[in-house]
C-alpha cells in the first residue's frame, strides 16, 4: 500500500499523519513491514510467522484431528530468555492454545493436525526458545487428568462465541445504510476483534469444549469478512491496491487480505 493510503486510512481512525509515518519508520526498522522502490509498503519478514497463523482463521476445521486422549507438553527451563525473546515464547504458547499445568510445564490436547512434529515447528517459528522441550504426554493419573481438563473454561468459551456472533449480526444490520467511512472503521475494528478471537482459540476437542459455537462463529465471520471487504473496496481501488486483472470477487480478497484480515488483529499480537 502507498503511504498516502495508509495516512488516509489512519485518519479514519483518528490517527495523525505524523503518527502513521513514525509508526511506519519503527515497523520498517523492525522488519515488520518492508518498502519497495515505489515507496509502497507491505508486511515484512519479521511479521511473517504471525501473519501465517492469523490467516488460518478461515480454515479452523482443517487444523484439528480426532482427539485420542493424549496431550502435548512444553517444558520451559526457568530463567532462560529475557525481554523480547521471552515475550515471543509466551506468545507462541498462547497462539497454539497451551495453558500452564505446573510451573514451567504447559499442556494442550494432542488434537492438532500434524501432531507433535508440526506443533514443535510452529512453536519455533513463532518464537519459542530453543531450550524449551516439546513432547507427547500420556498416561496421566485421574487427578492430573482432571486438572488438565480444567485448564480451559468451557462455559466462558461458549459465551464468548455467542457474544461475538451477536455483535457481527447487529453490526451487519446497522451498517447496511451507514456512511462508507463509518462502515470501513467498524468492519475493520469488529472484524479484527473476532478474527483475533478465532486465531487465539485453543481449538479444543468436543470432549473438552463443544466446537459447534466456534464453527458457527467462524462461518459467520467469513460472511462478515466479505461484507467488510466490500466496504473497503472503493478505498483500496482508488489507491491502486487491487489487482486490476483479477476477477472482481477475488480482487477484493487479494488486495485487502493483509489490510483487513491481518491488520485488524496483528498489532495487538506482535506489539
Amino acid at each position: 500500500m502507498p503511504v498516502r493510503a495508509l495516512v488516509e486510512a489512519g485518519d479514519c481512525f483518528g490517527m495523525a499523519s505524523s503518527a502513521v509515518r513514525v509508526a511506519l519508520a519503527r515497523l520498517l526498522a523492525e522488519k515488520r513491514v518492508e518498502r519497495d522502490e515505489r515507496g509502497r509498503y507491505r508486511l515484512g519478514v519479521a511479521a511473517a510467522p504471525v501473519v501465517r497463523t492469523i490467516r488460518n482463521w478461515r480454515r479452523l476445521e482443517a487444523q484439528t484431528v480426532e482427539w485420542r486422549g493424549g496431550w502435548i507438553g512444553v517444558y520451559r527451563r526457568r530463567g532462560k530468555g529475557r525481554g523480547q525473546a521471552r515475550r515471543l515464547g509466551d506468545q507462541s504458547l498462547v497462539f497454539l492454545g497451551f495453558r500452564e499445568f505446573e510451573p514451567a510445564l504447559f499442556l494442550r490436547p494432542d488434537n492438532l493436525a500434524g501432531g507433535v512434529g508440526e506443533l514443535r515447528a510452529q512453536l519455533g517459528d513463532l518464537g519459542l526458545e530453543d531450550t524449551a522441550s516439546v513432547f507427547e504426554l500420556s498416561g496421566l493419573d485421574s487427578s492430573a487428568e482432571a486438572r488438565a481438563l480444567a485448564l480451559w473454561d468451557e462455559v466462558a468459551l461458549g459465551d464468548a462465541y455467542g457474544e461475538a456472533a451477536q455483535m457481527l449480526s447487529e453490526s451487519r444490520v446497522a451498517l447496511e445504510a451507514a456512511p462508507a467511512r463509518e462502515a470501513m472503521v467498524e468492519t475493520f475494528r469488529l472484524g479484527g476483534r473476532v478474527i483475533r478471537q478465532l486465531v487465539l482459540d485453543p481449538l479444543l476437542p468436543d470432549a473438552i469444549a463443544p466446537t459447534a459455537g466456534r464453527d458457527a462463529l467462524a462461518a459467520q465471520m467469513r460472511d462478515y469478512d466479505v461484507f467488510g471487504r466490500s466496504c473497503w473496496a472503493e478505498f483500496l481501488g482508488r489507491h491502486g491496491v487491487l489487482h486490476r486483472r483479477t476477477p472482481a470477487d477475488l480482487r477484493v480478497m487479494k488486495g485487502a487480505d493483509q489490510m483487513i484480515s491481518v491488520a485488524g488483529a496483528l498489532p495487538r499480537m506482535i506489539s
